[in-house]
């Protein structure tokens, strides 16, 4: 985000509930969103009115070819039918030389909050969802790879997440709401996970990580010959 310009136009693949869409707004960026779930772009438009936010998957992106400066998505790529069909349509919507930009979970290791999810499959009698590739090292640079995107920057980033409370966990970890019982057999069990990350302030914090890739959409005289690989070193 530190490196948007005012006037970056920017679109947000499963954005959820529009947090990062109101953010770049806030920066002076043109921002657009999609979420296939119509309770969240409800509150995406709710908090960011001026951005374009439309029901929509990964499957077909409705705006035409070469119409974002940066395409990005978070822990939003594995809910795709088909990753590369995915990265390929995201790299339509990006003008050459833009970015696509992609960040998931890191592998459980990694993150306190899949402490929390494995106690919910063990109370099902389940084992957790083992990692899947997107979660592992070079497992998202080898898809953008192959979506045709140059990859120029990954890594990990540290994710705390501080919840004021009880409430504030629930909420986050099983969308609970008040009035909900079909979640209610699970709230003892996340408490119960969630003892040892519980502060002396009442809070909870979880440290997290993330793993992103950011890829380029390169000029088609960029594009290396077949069989040859790409290859770049910093003078």
């Amino acid at each position: 985000m530190t490196r948007l310009r005012a006037g970056s136009s920017v679109l947000d693949v499963g954005c959820g509930t529009g947090e990062f869409i109101a953010a770049l707004v806030d920066r002076g960026a043109h921002v657009s969103g999609v979420d296939p779930a119509r309770g969240m772009v409800d509150h995406a438009r709710s908090i960011a009115p001026t951005a374009d936010i439309r029901v929509e998957s990964w499957d077909a992106l409705p705006w035409p070819t070469a119409t974002f400066d940066v395409v990005m998505a978070v822990n939003a790529l594995q809910f795709a039918d088909d990753t590369i069909s995915a990265l390929t349509e995201a790299r339509r919507v990006t003008r050459t030389g833009g970015v696509v930009a992609i960040a998931n979970w890191a592998e459980r290791a990694l993150s306190d909050l899949d402490e929390i999810d494995a106690a919910l499959a063990a109370e099902d009698g389940e084992e957790p969802t083992p990692d899947g590739d997107l979660r592992l090292p070079g497992g998202l640079e080898a898809v953008l790879h192959e979506a045709g995107l140059e990859v120029v920057e990954a890594g990990t980033i540290d994710v705390p997440w501080t919840l004021d409370g009880d409430a504030a966990l629930l909420r986050a970890v099983l969308l609970d709401e008040e009035s909900s019982d079909a979640v209610s057999s699970y709230r003892e069990v996340v408490l119960r996970a969630a003892q040892r990350f519980l502060q002396e302030d009442g809070r909870y914090l979880l440290n997290n990580t993330f793993r992103f890739v950011v890829g380029r959409v390169p000029e088609a005289s960029d594009a290396a010959p077949s069989g040859e690989e790409d290859v770049r070193h910093d003078e």
